[in-house]
Formats: structure tokens, sequence, C-alpha cells
């Protein structure tokens, strides 16, 4: 295994810092300073992404003929950076989720049209999407329990149902759902299930509150919405894939997924870092700087040891996704969901010790950092559906 950036993953890498120090970093200021308007993306993000796409920093997750073709593997420390400013960077390149994930969808399960109707204006950033999978009323870790439905009824599919936490739904530009309900009552519990296009205008969707992270409410990137599905009647064109592959386009989805996630996050935890050693000089305590302080000097070790472990982890998973493919990877792939929150979680909550009131105030991105980590530890599924499905695997006679 070679984790070494190959020449163009150092271009873009070296492209990508500068874009950040020059263009994201003093837009963050920029970004608490402009008004808020609930929900819309913030005026200085068309700046920022104007300027990235003339950088060729443009839909970089994605491989294939559809986006910048790089692999999991060139793409993984590229995702690392933008996590640094998971606000600003993501979207400014174009790369934020659900739209990542979503367009994933639509470039593998998707048909022509769906994919001229809907991916097109996704990857020149014209509009949004929202991914509906998650459901108030039933135990959504078990996947197999949602509840929507999907039923024919002549050249349509009706739709009836409640989501919530539906990711990007609250934006202005989000203009198509993925839904993911069932479509068949009996046969083999992991064919029952399948996803569909819903546009956001058709009659009988329902875009109710938005949902908050810990108290914050993700505006940034279009937030969490509640949404409710009454005799919402599309064509039949709009299911994606056939009936009943709704699991398997969801391990799609998921897999790429989550190196993203994870990877930002390492990102997050660097920037952490960074913050620690700035504080760690400055401030004197009980005679002596805090970087002399024992206790500070284990808190910096063990994040850097958590931090070098996490990565190598993720970087494997995506070599193997690469060379072997999703399958392979599998184990891996929910490794690092369940190892990388824990271990950027533990190095937020020490940065946020070190920095006192300012680590939980709204002067330092630190307990916004916290609240996305702890969020990981649930979303695409909570650490303990990984652990039992990893623990089941290992366990089984080889």
């Amino acid at each position: 295994m070679d984790f070494a950036p190959d020449p163009r993953t150092e271009e873009l890498r070296r492209s990508l810092l500068d874009f950040m120090a020059e263009f994201v970093y003093p837009a963050e200021e920029t970004l608490e300073a402009e008004p808020v308007v609930s929900w819309s993306r913030p005026p200085v993000l068309q700046t920022l992404q104007a300027e990235a796409r003339r950088r060729g920093l443009w839909n970089l997750f994605l491989p294939g003929e559809h986006g910048a073709g790089l692999t999991n593997l060139q793409y993984a420390p590229l995702a690392e950076i933008t996590g640094r400013s998971p606000r600003l960077a993501p979207e400014a390149l174009n790369c934020a989720a659900p739209d990542t994930g979503n367009m994933e969808i639509l470039a593998v399960a998707g048909d022509d049209e769906q994919r001229l109707r809907w991916l097109a204006p996704l990857l020149a950033g014209e509009i949004r999407s929202a991914f509906a999978m998650t459901e108030p009323d039933v135990a959504s870790s078990d996947a197999t329990n949602i509840a929507t439905s999907i039923v024919r009824r002549g050249t349509n599919w009706v739709i009836n149902g409640r989501k919530w936490f539906v990711s990007g739904a609250k934006d202005p530009a989000c203009r198509i759902l993925i839904v993911m309900g069932r479509t068949a009552e009996d046969g083999p519990i992991r064919e029952r299930q399948s996803m569909i296009l819903v546009p956001v205008d058709t009659p009988g969707v329902q875009i109710g509150r938005g949902m908050s992270q810990f108290g914050y409410a993700d505006d940034d990137h279009g937030g969490h919405a509640e949404i409710t599905f009454t005799d919402v009647e599309v064509p039949a064109r709009n299911l994606l894939g056939a009936p009943g592959s709704g699991f398997a386009i969801a391990q799609a989805r998921l897999g790429p997924g989550r190196i993203h996630h994870c990877m930002r996050l390492l990102g997050m935890a660097e920037r952490a870092l960074d913050l620690v050693r700035e504080r760690a000089a400055s401030r004197v305590a009980f005679g002596r700087p805090l970087a002399e302080q024992g206790v500070v000097q284990e808190w910096a070790a063990e994040s850097r040891v958590r931090i070098e472990q996490a990565r190598l982890l993720v970087l494997k998973a995506a070599w193997l996704m690469d060379t072997e493919g999703n399958r392979a990877a599998h184990t891996e792939i929910q490794a690092i969901k369940i190892a990388v929150p824990r271990a950027v979680e533990w190095i937020l909550d020490k940065a946020v010790q070190l920095h006192g009131a300012a680590g939980v105030s709204q002067d330092l991105p630190l307990a916004r950092f916290w609240a996305i980590a702890r969020s990981l530890r649930l979303a695409d599924g909570p650490d303990e559906v990984h652990l039992r499905s990893l623990g089941r695997r290992e366990l089984k006679p080889r």
C-alpha cells in the first residue's frame, strides 16, 4: 500500500491550501459579520465558488466522467483540508453533503433523463438537493423499519410518510429530494425498499421545521428539515433503478461518503490542534506556560497519535475501495465510521477544555466542531450498529 500523494493530488493539494489561506479563512470573518438570512447561502460563497472553479477546484469528490476523475485515495487528503473550515470550504468546492452523495447516486443509478434534469445542475452548483431516509417514528438505525410507503398507482408512484433530519431541505436552492421508502411488503427484507426522485414543489410535500444539532441550526449546509409526504404523486420514471434496489443504492452512496466525512473530521482535528498550540504557548497558569504543564503535553501527544492512527485507517479504506471495490473494503469502511468520530470528539473535547470559556463560545470553532463530530456518531448509522455488524463478521469461522 502506498498512500503518498501522486503528482496530480499534490498539485491540487497545494492549490487548495493556497485557496484556503487566500480566500476561505478570511471569509470566515466575513461570514460572521454578514446578516443572517435563515437557511440561505451566505453571499460570500458566490465569490468563493467562482474562485474555486477558476482554479479547477470543483467537483473533486466525484470520480468518473461526471466529476474531476479522482480516486477515493486521491480525494481523501483534499477532503481533509476542506474539513478545516467545514462551514465554507466543502460548499465552495461543490463538495458538500448531502449533494455529494446525491450526485453519486444519480451518476451511478440515474438514467440519462434523470442525470440531465438533476445531475447536470447539481454539478454546476445551480441547485441543491436533499436526502430523505431517517424517520422519527421508527428505529431508523435498522433501515428495514422505514415505513414511508411508495405505492404504484397507474403510471405514477404515490408517497406517504414522515421524515426528519432531511439534510439540505431548508436551503431555498433545494429543488430535488431523494426519498427512500417501502415499495413492497413481502419478499427478501432488503429488497422491499426503493429510492425515488421527488421535486420539492410537488403537491403534498410539506417541508416543516428545521432540526438543530446540539443547538446548532446547521443552516450553513441547508439545514435538516422535517418533511411530511401526503399522497405525493410522481411519474414512474422518477424511480431510481429497479424497485427494491434502495438498499444497494444506499450502500453505494454511503461508502465514499464515509471517506469524505472522516477526512473532513481529521481536518477539524488538525485545526483544533493548531489552536491548542497557540493557546498553550500564549497562556500562563500557576507560574508556567500551559505548554509546560504535563497534562497539556499529554493531551497534545495523544491527539497526534489519534490523528495519525485514524488517518492511516481512512487511507487504507480509500485504497481498498479503489483497488478491490467497496465490498472488499466493508470492514475498513465500518471501522473508520466507528473510530474517527470517537477519536476526533476526544481531541476536540481536550481543545475545548484547554481554552476554557472561549472553547465553548462562538469566538472559536471548537464547540461547533465538537457538535459535528458527536453528531457523526449517529449519522449514516450509529456506532452500535456498525459494531454489531463488524463484530458478527469477525466472529464467523474462517
